[in-house]
């Protein structure tokens, strides 16, 4: 047992120099066979592991193939994602061919001996190489120098996110290899199969994210050390897992701006029950908008679209609060004009009202005949027309304006505040519906 580990030892090292060793050990050494194990004298002559293989010729070809193992975590918060991946390179070495058309795999640690491609993940975070129990290194050994190196690896890689459609949001990610010494003078990257070259990743279930696709590319990155260097990137998209988001924020956020509206059934003269609705209603928003909000605690720089539809939500409830102000202003201010009369009728009203509007205009015409002449003077309820009086050019344009502010704030003016609640049980439920209709369409097509 002890000669056959001590042989297969010596049988890893002695590929180096098997030409020169066969010659050493002679036709004999092996019983006549001279496809067998070859001999492990003379270990380390004539190779050099800090050479690549062609040195001074053509480039090493080496090809790579993945295994994506797990996403463990994707932060939108440090816009990184980490993920435990196999890495397999194969390359040729013919240094290392030998008689025979079997394949060995050695121990890892033989490593050290072997010129290895210098191979980094570009803008990783964080990396280890996992060493429970021993190093997670694999090196196989093939007759015709083909060299195949697997690592298991844990990275960090940082993702540039855009989250002003969170959480309507696809995030485009990618994994980049790429040499870190050796330009395209010396080394060649190139995938093995292509897209078959990654495996794992269409298995993977994330707990926000759906793999949408995913697709290698091969390119180049030019660095100020004068040098092409060749880079091989795995690009995979993720789609965002909207329903744990509408029934977490939007179902609640709509359900309250509904309650708003139950005050536009409750009379003027219930202020402290739509006082509490549109109070409570607020605060609930209010609360619900920071715990939205306390999850991307860093990327408050992004308008999210979440935000923009709880924005809009605290609109309509706040503006069912500030109905309820108006409609109940406008409601003492008429109470008041009727004075401590319980019940004068309409009609008596009514002519008050243009008795003391024709008081004030026909005082205001007297001021004005001690200055000027006149032509013609119509004189009703409303305004005073001013087309034929002779007066100057300034004291008309006052004229003018008097009547048009008159006007308009004839059309502010609430005859009957009760209407506020007629119009607004019909207006808030409708522009909200609209309001919806474009925050979906815009969000989920554009």
């Amino acid at each position: 047992m002890f000669c056959r580990h001590f042989c297969f030892f010596s049988l890893c090292l002695s590929l180096l120099t098997q030409r020169r060793c066969s010659l050493a050990h002679g036709p004999n050494s092996h019983g006549g066979d001279t496809t067998s194990l070859p001999g492990f004298e003379n270990l380390t002559m004539g190779y050099n592991k800090y050479l690549r293989p062609y040195f001074g010729g053509e480039p090493v070809q080496i090809a790579m193939s993945l295994d994506i193992a797990s996403i463990s975590s994707i932060s939108e918060s440090d816009m990184d994602y980490t993920a435990t991946i196999y890495l397999r390179q194969r390359w040729t070495d013919p240094r290392l061919v030998f008689h025979g058309n079997k394949s060995f795999t050695l121990d890892a640690r033989l490593v050290e001996l072997l010129w290895v491609p210098d191979t980094y993940i570009v803008e990783s975070k964080r990396s280890f190489l996992h060493d429970v129990t021993v190093g997670n290194r694999l090196i196989r050994l093939f007759s015709n120098g083909t060299i195949l190196y697997a690592l298991r690896i844990t990275t960090t890689v940082a993702c540039n996110m855009d989250l002003s459609k969170y959480p309507m949001d696809t995030q485009t990610c990618r994994l980049q290899l790429e040499s870190w010494g050796y330009d395209e003078n010396d080394v060649i990257f190139t995938w093995l199969r292509g897209n078959d070259s990654v495996h794992g990743i269409e298995k993977l279930r994330l707990s926000q994210y759906t793999v949408e696709r995913y697709y290698t590319l091969v390119s180049k990155s030019q660095q100020e050390t004068a040098g092409s260097y060749p880079r091989l990137i795995l690009q995979f998209e993720l789609r965002r897992n909207v329903l744990y988001f509408i029934l977490e924020t939007y179902v609640p956020s709509t359900l309250l701006v509904m309650l708003s509206w139950v005050s536009f059934w409750i009379t003027l003269d219930s202020v402290p029950a739509r006082t509490c609705i549109g109070v409570t209603t607020v605060l609930s928003m209010t609360t619900l908008m920071i715990g939205s909000r306390s999850s991307l605690s860093k990327t408050n720089c992004f308008i999210k679209a979440i935000d923009v539809y709880l924005g809009i939500c605290f609109s309509f409830i706040f503006g069912a609060l500030v109905e309820y102000a108006v409609a109940h202003y406008s409601s003492s201010q008429k109470c008041a004009a009727k004075g401590p009369q319980e019940g004068p009728t309409k009609e008596l009203t009514k002519e008050m009202e243009e008795v003391n509007i024709t008081n004030i205009l026909n005082s205001s015409i007297t001021s004005y005949k001690r200055k000027i002449s006149f032509t013609s003077i119509e004189i009703s309820s409303d305004n005073v027309n001013c087309s034929g009086l002779t007066m100057k050019t300034h004291e008309k344009i006052k004229c003018v304006l008097r009547n048009k502010m008159h006007r308009i704030i004839g059309c502010f003016t609430i005859q009957n505040p009760s209407n506020v609640d007629h119009y607004s049980k019909l207006l808030f439920p409708l522009f909200f519906m609209l309001v919806n209709v474009f925050y979906w369409a815009y969000y989920l097509y554009f």
